[in-house]
């Protein structure tokens, strides 16, 4: 396609139904676009500005002037390099391996809180994420920003979560919901293979995934902040399950 149509087609993907259809999203600025070239993960296209692609490297880049790029990004600062990448296609959810540790996300809505779970996931090594389908697209671009890499790495998984967590409690999985009621988790032995399930921003966990899990627990609260962002308790669990490397069931 011509210049013209690529950069329209660039701009339809900051919306979701045209990032369905064509099965691509868009990645910006150098830093996560830097972070997608080295994954391996399927490029489309890489718009840049000149002065952009010399600092990159960027020999196969379609140049495009800085005022172009600004009208297809969605960042404040960093257009001058937006790539076009494939989306993954849909895949079933395997069985979790013996020493596994996966998080699922119960009504995720923030892009930003899901980009930063994805960036926490990676950190640790946790190479799955579970999310119902009632939470925010993965590849929206203010998502793929957040994760600074993480999504080419994580491997995010929608589906009706209640079913599939029973169905991997059954098969002997330790399923521990986050949940400020819960237990202090410096006070569990915890287990693997694991889900650890953290719920919304605004609702938390929904009564129905509740149900499903074996164990709550929390991080303890010692000041008085009234509750820790999604993707920070995460953060905190992870590090306790990473600390206690994890208990054969």
């Amino acid at each position: 396609m011509s210049t013209k149509e690529l950069l329209k087609h660039a701009r339809s993907l900051q919306q979701k139904k045209f990032r369905d259809l064509h099965g691509e999203f868009l990645v910006q600025g150098p830093k996560v676009v830097g972070e997608l070239l080295s994954s391996g993960w399927p490029v489309v296209e890489v718009l840049a500005t000149a002065e952009q692609a010399g600092r990159m490297g960027l020999r196969q880049a379609v140049i495009v002037p800085a005022y172009e790029l600004e009208r297809v990004g969605t960042l404040e600062t960093g257009n001058e390099v937006i790539a076009i990448a494939r989306k993954p296609a849909p895949d079933g959810f395997e069985a979790l391996g013996a020493d596994e540790l996966v998080l699922a996300l119960d009504g995720i809505a923030d892009p930003g809180n899901l980009g930063t779970v994805l960036r926490v996931a990676d950190w640790f090594g946790i190479r799955r994420v579970l999310c119902s389908h009632g939470s925010v697209d993965a590849f929206i671009p203010k998502c793929v920003q957040s994760s600074m890499g993480g999504i080419f790495r994580v491997r995010v998984h929608y589906s009706d979560l209640v079913p599939l967590l029973a169905r991997e409690a059954a098969a002997g999985v330790a399923v521990y919901a986050a949940d400020m009621g819960g237990v202090s988790v410096f006070s569990e032995r915890l287990q693997r293979p694991a889900v650890l399930v953290l719920g919304s921003e605004s609702h938390g966990l929904s009564a129905e995934v509740r149900a499903v899990a074996g164990r709550v627990i929390a991080v303890p609260r010692n000041g008085g902040a009234e509750s820790l962002n999604v993707a920070v308790a995460a953060s905190a669990l992870c590090m306790e399950f990473a600390r206690q490397g994890g208990v054969a069931q």
